[in-house]
């Protein structure tokens, strides 16, 4: 949706802000989903909860289009769209696991992953901004609804390893719990701009929902009852930090991506097709480091491959703020986002491979579904943070402002990325490290 906020704010005469709002609440809906709906997967199967989740992103891309208002906007693109990729995402992850047993295998299938994901990044501006520019932005939601019936019916002989449980329970408490105290804590932080007070209490609320919720679980624990998560899965201190990179590898994705396209369209006046021209820079970036992953991860450290991916989109952030800053020539942004790309693509995979290398079997639903919903989690972050930021004074100081604050998040993720343990390059199954 990046490439088309200037034809939906228009057509739906709606602010930037509200296309913004669009966007964080349906990665918010995603993060906040994705650990319930991880443990719905093996009460109901894998397969079932991705061809579910599939249908219901085809619902909503359908409302998408026919949207008279924001409000249904927000139905279809940010409640329908996001329950439907919370159910179907964690799947993905599982079955990689699962099918996979190493460290250099898993980091093959993550980087076809990501590398498909690079593809449909790099493709999706560009075909959208041509959809958009050419027919409407109705037109490109209608695409994305054709796309989700192929992968449906491409996905009638996927084989689940697992069986379901349909008498394993799942804990309702807890999940209302975690996603209304994670929907508090973005809720909050889209309020900064606007009114100190609630973004105090939101952001209040929502952490103290969130540590209600750890004692919760762990109490549920010590009575030997199914809770929502297990408590042992923050006790793995490689996992943790695993975690921790995850969230703002996505933050700086989301929050780069949102930022220079609200400048690009806002500011600069560009339309789809151009913006999404400018955007296959980075995406192009992502695929080519993607797509190596599989080499990457047989010469170097997992922890080495994430290092080495913050500094170089820290380079790239400097490189957007400094060129784009001393130069009005639209190519000032290629540089920079490429390169952010490289940097991003490198550690992606490995940050993934780390935290889900960390558990035996029994636990990849739920890690999966922590790991997914804590890279959304980043997304709405990002979006939200530099979002909020950039919409309160749409010109070049902001834009600098923004990307300088995406720097120094950037540089927390690479803190955290050098506390990390070393690991194996290659190992015969996953298990668990105890800090």
């Amino acid at each position: 949706m990046n490439v088309m906020i200037n034809d939906i704010s228009h057509d739906l005469d709606t602010t930037v802000k509200g296309v913004q709002t669009t966007i964080t609440l349906f990665l918010l809906i995603m993060a906040v989903l994705m650990i319930p709906c991880s443990k719905l997967t093996d009460r109901y199967g894998r397969k079932r909860c991705f061809i579910v989740g599939l249908g219901l992103y085809g619902v909503g891309a359908v409302l998408s289009a026919v949207s008279p208002g924001l409000g249904v906007l927000i139905l279809g693109n940010s409640v329908f769209e996001g329950v439907g990729t919370a159910l179907l995402i964690p799947p993905v992850y599982i079955l990689a696991t699962l099918a996979f047993t190493d460290v250099t295998s898993r980091a093959r299938a993550f980087g076809l992953i990501s590398g498909a994901g690079g593809i449909g990044a790099a493709a999706g501006p560009l075909i959208g901004g041509v959809i958009t520019t050419g027919i409407s932005w109705r037109a490109a939601f209608i695409f994305q609804a054709l796309i989700i019936v192929t992968i449906i019916l491409l996905s009638r002989r996927l084989e689940d390893p697992l069986q379901p449980d349909p008498t394993r329970r799942f804990d309702v408490v807890g999940a209302i719990v975690s996603a209304v105290g994670m929907f508090f804590v973005v809720f909050g932080i889209l309020q900064a701009q606007t009114d100190a007070v609630l973004f105090v209490v939101f952001l209040a609320v929502g952490l103290g929902l969130l540590i209600g919720f750890f004692f919760y679980i762990r109490r549920r624990e010590r009575e030997g009852k199914e809770a929502l998560l297990s408590t042992d899965l923050f006790r793995n201190r490689t996992s943790n930090l695993g975690l921790a990179t995850q969230n703002i590898q996505w933050l700086l994705l989301m929050g780069t991506s949102f930022v220079v396209a609200v400048y690009l369209q806002t500011v600069r006046e560009f339309n789809a097709i151009k913006t999404g021209v400018i955007f296959t820079a980075a995406t192009v970036g992502i695929l080519i480091s993607s797509l190596a992953a599989e080499r990457l991860a047989r010469r170097h450290e997992q922890r080495t491959l994430i290092r080495t991916g913050f500094v170089v989109a820290i380079a790239g952030i400097g490189l957007l703020i400094g060129l784009v800053g001393s130069s009005d020539n639209v190519w000032a942004f290629v540089p920079g986002l490429f390169v952010f790309g490289l940097g991003v693509g490198v550690m992606l995979t490995p940050s993934v491979n780390v935290v889900q290398s960390s558990f035996p079997e029994q636990k990849q639903g739920e890690i999966s579904g922590l790991s997914r919903s804590v890279s959304n989690l980043g997304s709405s972050f990002g979006t939200a943070i530099a979002g909020t930021i950039l919409v309160s004074d749409l010109a070049s100081r902001a834009y600098a402002l923004a990307m300088a604050v995406l720097g120094v998040l950037a540089l927390v993720g690479l803190a955290a990325a050098l506390l990390l343990p070393g690991q194996p390059r290659a190992v015969g199954r996953p298990a668990a490290e105890p800090a």
